[in-house]
């Protein structure tokens, strides 16, 4: 698809509005998209010869955007957030461009306000925050092609990628390998690197009695007649298949779906200056943004080679973390109510993540699953769907705002993954009306 014409003017504007300022405010979430965005335009705007500063958020909330109010700079960018807040937004006295996908209650007369929503694309599948700063970094100077690399990671950590990149993704990503500096390959079960390490570590798919098993993992290598040593890359094409049809396997005996494994079988998008994958690249953006080192994702966005040995070593811990969490998990079990199950992640912390790999490989699939923290006095939940439920008329957007207002708190995001905040000790109601705002979606489909 074009870029639709309005978008494309307002970044047109955008941009020079960005021209015309020596000193630039990033503000951005502080997950895989919201880094690979900041990091996007940190980037352009460092070409430019422009002075800039990121600020990273795990939620927009009030206490933040008195932050954002705060601010000294006269000019100020929102990405992958922002729509939340456009009242306030709008009565900043400066320039104010922002970059955000999720779902808008309006359009703004007021700031450059560009949401894909608003132009009809799918801010849920078909552009997110970091395409829309690769966008606006390609209107300041065309030169910057290569930025296309660090949007797809952060089109991969939202998830944009399955069942293929659509609308403005598609083309960036078109123009990416015509521009050569992205390949396209066939996705696998098996992940990348050394099989031994990354099979123990693997959580998409995470594989009950593998992930996390030394023994497990070489009881399947075994089985597979594949050495512990082994790289994937130097797998033949029967060993490959032979590894791969022993992890679906597995996957089946878990009453993981078709669907989930199909998901997990998605073209993969080799970064060629990078050396990595885009998903390989997120989940390093993603493990420093959740252990409160979003900077050093930003630096490794700017090539600081320091920057990206540290982000290689935050994502170990994080993945060997976030495997302890998910085995415990899986010993526990999921919650269930009548139309969700949920988990309690205040020990663990891991709530969003957490529950991206129990919706796909330890839950029913014919509810949503919701993880909540309350280990403190601001309890945080983060629900994840599947396309499947989403064709039935799941909203967790519509249905996490509803849930957090009942319980005297706020919410929102996407129709498949949502977040909420309210009181902890609301989270009784929360539950009960989150259970029974989304028995009523799937009812009247």
């Amino acid at each position: 698809m074009e870029t639709p014409t309005k978008l494309l003017s307002l970044l047109s504007i955008a941009s020079e509005t960005v021209r015309r300022h020596d000193f630039i405010h990033i503000f951005s979430h502080y997950d895989a998209d919201g880094i690979s965005a900041a990091g996007i335009l940190s980037k352009a705007l460092h070409r430019e010869g422009k002075e800039f500063c990121v600020t990273l958020f795990p939620v927009l909330n009030d206490d933040n955007m008195r932050i954002i109010e705060n601010s000294s700079s006269k000019c100020i960018i929102l990405t992958d957030l922002g729509a939340s807040y456009l009242d306030r937004l709008d009565a900043l006295n400066r320039d104010v461009i922002v970059l955000d996908h999720h779902r808008s209650p309006r359009d703004s007369e007021k700031i450059c306000y560009i949401n894909p929503h608003l132009y009809n694309s799918d801010g849920s599948t078909e552009c997110c925050g970091s395409s829309l700063s690769y966008l606006l970094a390609m209107e300041l100077n065309s030169n910057n092609t290569d930025l296309v690399q660090i949007a797809l990671a952060g089109m991969v950590g939202d998830k944009q990628h399955l069942r293929g990149m659509k609308g403005i993704n598609k083309k960036i990503l078109d123009d990416g390998v015509k521009n050569g500096h992205v390949k396209i390959t066939e996705g696998s079960l098996i992940p990348s690197g050394n099989l031994n390490r990354e099979l123990f570590l693997s959580s998409e798919p995470y594989i009950s009695g593998v992930s996390g098993n030394s023994k497990g993992v070489s009881g399947l290598l075994f089985a597979s007649g594949i050495s512990n040593d082994r790289m994937f890359q130097d797998l033949n094409e029967n060993e490959q298949r032979k590894l791969s049809s022993m992890i679906a396997l597995r996957l089946l005996a878990k009453d993981v779906s078709t669907d989930t494994m199909n998901e997990t079988l998605e073209t993969r998008y080799q970064l060629l200056s990078w050396g990595m994958d885009a998903e390989s690249f997120s989940k390093m953006l993603d493990a420093c943004g959740r252990q409160d080192k979003g900077s050093i994702g930003i630096g490794m966005c700017l090539g600081d080679q320091r920057c990206r040995a540290e982000a290689e070593q935050l994502n170990d811990e994080y993945r060997n973390k976030l495997i302890d969490a998910a085995k415990e998990l899986d010993g526990k079990g999921l919650m269930q109510l009548e139309h969700i199950q949920y988990f309690d992640s205040s020990e663990s912390g891991f709530t969003g993540v957490l529950c991206g790999i129990a919706m796909s490989f330890m839950g029913d699939r014919n509810k949503p699953t919701v993880g909540i923290n309350s280990s403190e006095d601001i309890a945080k939940a983060s629900a994840r769907g599947t396309k499947t439920l989403i064709d039935k008329g799941l909203n967790l957007s519509i249905a996490m705002e509803y849930a957090s207002k009942e319980a005297k708190g706020e919410g929102g995001g996407h129709n498949i993954a949502s977040g909420a905040s309210f009181p902890s000790t609301e989270k009784e109601k929360f539950i009960s009306s989150l259970n029974k705002r989304i028995g009523e979606q799937l009812t009247a489909k």
